[in-house]
């Protein structure tokens, strides 16, 4: 019988920032569709964070429209009368359309309408990106600064042919400026150039990569990182690691485990690999003295060590490390160019899905893949915002998508009719309706069940 332990404060952590990400992404997105109705004259007869089938859990009306709080976390809703949307209700659609109603409005006020949430989530990652360049600034390393190259993090990697040392230099023909450019850049790439032993090499990469990734370890996590040397860092007030039990001090170098040379820390991972659960001796230089240390080595072939910080890492010359700080009206432009970016990755991205020849479907991920990409810890509020910035980006997109029971569905039937001049159908309308909200939960099925019993498991 195995037990798996599970710090529940992390998992606490991520679901309250989950929560409270989609929270302000649902109220913003469905805020759009309420002002630019109220705006154009409809009545909206419920807004509603979350859904609430049978029962709500906060409801409260004020004036015509029912202000409320739903118990199943799957998004939100605003309930505009004389339109056909989730909650079909057929009967008042079978009554003359009145003045306050969608349908009777002039077909470009009810685009509007429904670009209204789109709009306010693009607007809304422009604002995000744009507080936290003023607020926190942009840190980058440049990649021709890291002179020891990188360090494979994956297997997969690894088999595609990379190795710990190459310098990357060029995806696809273009070369790559900033660090933290490459990995987003190897999940799309066809071919990458390295530097090894000073000489170029350039490895070709499998059309299913990600598939290969995915079905390695569920979900793509960090493929390579800088290559470090093994110095132990800072610990924290409340560090109860096995390095700081046994007596390792911040920038201590360790030198040799068991007589292996050690120089960087992918020395290090190598050789404990193969000492799980054993005590191993280190050879520390301690402010240029030789010391001996016996550690533990846990189950996961590791001993429990912080890295430097990446200024520290900076000052040895490691890695040049750049800070820009941005003022107020400095940070809007670079704010939208850092959105437009992540939005032309995401559709990249979106791109490969689409392709069954990449896999990369196999890698489509729920509430639970969403959920572990946020901070373990409260105060980490810049990695919350970021990511809420680009949960905004693709709710925007994949509202956009042409599909019916979302907003693009809406607005190609709106298209349509201020081209041809002709209005679907009411029964056209529900049909499609139906149709869309099928396609939209089989899509949700399919992207939960890979969370939990889907690709890559028990690999």
């Amino acid at each position: 019988m195995i037990l798996l332990a599970i710090n529940w404060s992390n998992v606490f952590m991520q679901v309250f920032y989950l929560i409270l990400s989609l929270s302000i992404l649902v109220v913003l997105h469905e805020f759009g569709h309420y002002i630019t109705a109220k705006w154009f004259g409809c009545r909206v007869e419920k807004f509603y964070l979350f859904f609430n089938p049978w029962f709500s859990l906060f409801k409260k009306k004020i004036g015509d429209t029912e202000y409320g709080i739903g118990w199943l976390p799957l998004g939100g809703y605003v309930k505009i009368s004389g339109m056909i949307d989730e909650s079909m209700d057929k009967e008042a659609m079978k009554l003359p359309p009145q003045d306050y109603e969608f349908r009777s409005k002039p077909a470009w006020q009810r685009l509007i309408i429904m670009l209204g949430g789109i709009i306010v989530n693009v607007l809304l990652a422009f604002i995000i990106y744009a507080m936290v360049l003023f607020v926190w600034g942009e840190a980058k390393i440049p990649a021709a600064s890291v002179k020891n190259g990188i360090w494979v993090q994956d297997s997969v990697l690894l088999k595609a042919g990379f190795k710990n040392g190459d310098k990357i230099t060029a995806i696809d023909g273009e070369t790559i400026e900033y660090f933290d450019e490459i990995q987003p850049k190897l999940l799309l790439s066809k071919s990458v150039l390295v530097e090894r032993d000073g000489k170029p090499l350039a490895i070709a990469m499998d059309e299913n990569f990600i598939e290969q990734l995915v079905e390695s370890k569920k979900r793509v996590g960090n493929l390579l990182m800088q290559r470090l040397p093994a110095l132990v860092g800072e610990y924290d007030a409340k560090d109860s690691s096995t390095g700081k039990k046994i007596g390792l001090q911040p920038m201590d170098k360790i030198t040799s485990i068991d007589s292996f040379p050690v120089q960087y820390y992918d020395d290090m991972t190598a050789i404990l690999s193969n000492k799980k659960n054993q005590t191993v001796t280190l050879q520390i230089e301690r402010k240029g003295s030789p010391i001996a240390i016996d550690a533990p080595v846990n189950q996961d072939g590791r001993i429990g060590i912080p890295i430097l910080s990446f200024e520290q890492y900076d000052s040895l010359g490691v890695f040049k490390l750049d800070k820009k700080k941005y003022g107020f009206f400095e940070a809007i432009p670079a704010g939208v160019s850092m959105a437009l970016g992540k939005l032309k990755f995401y559709i990249d991205q979106f791109r490969l899905i689409l392709n069954p020849k990449t896999g990369a479907y196999k890698g489509l991920g729920g509430f639970k893949s969403i959920g572990s990409i946020f901070p373990t810890h409260w105060g980490e509020w810049e990695i919350f915002w970021r990511l809420t910035g680009f949960l905004s980006i693709i709710l925007a997109f994949m509202n956009i998508l042409p599909i019916p029971a979302l907003d693009g569905g809406h607005v190609v039937f709106t298209l349509v009719e201020m081209i041809t001049g002709r209005k679907p159908s009411e029964k056209f309308l529900e049909y499609a309706q139906i149709v869309g909200m099928v396609l939209l939960l089989g899509l949700m099925l399919f992207a939960n069940f890979n969370d939990w019993f889907g690709y890559g498991k028990g690999k």
